[in-house]
């Protein structure tokens, strides 16, 4: 639960820095419709993605994947590398991708360690084991 709460708020420190400390509100325009990215969506989406990751992971184990950590830790890596393809289209200037992509790395930064290292259960299991 901590490593979801930290993964929640990691984004939205990069979002404090970028918006309010140096005025640059990161936006992205598609067409006529431009979207104002605040702190409330940055923190809804990161809690989303932590949720999922955490949920794949604990469905890998449940399931008695072998490897399951390293499969999950896997599959985080591809899936960061996929999130920044948006990043490649246009619709935003360059210091709203650089505040996304900075986005997207604090929440791998935690969240990929933080899980990898497997449930509190698993950690457990596999000290006495």
């Amino acid at each position: 639960m901590a490593v979801t709460a930290l993964a929640t708020l990691a984004p939205v420190l990069v979002w404090l820095v970028t918006d309010p400390l140096l005025g640059h509100r990161p936006r992205v325009t598609d067409g006529e419709e431009t979207l104002d990215l605040g702190g409330a969506p940055v923190a809804v989406a990161a809690l989303l993605a932590s949720l999922c990751g955490w949920a794949l992971l604990a469905a890998l184990e449940r399931f008695g994947v072998r490897r399951a950590r390293a499969v999950w830790t896997g599959a985080a890596g591809v899936v960061l590398a996929l999130s920044f393809l948006p990043f490649l289209g246009g619709g935003m200037d360059g210091g709203t991708r650089a505040s996304l992509a900075l986005m997207h790395l604090a929440v791998a930064a935690v969240l990929i360690p933080g899980l990898a290292g497997g449930s509190p259960e698993t950690r457990t299991a596999t000290a006495r084991g």
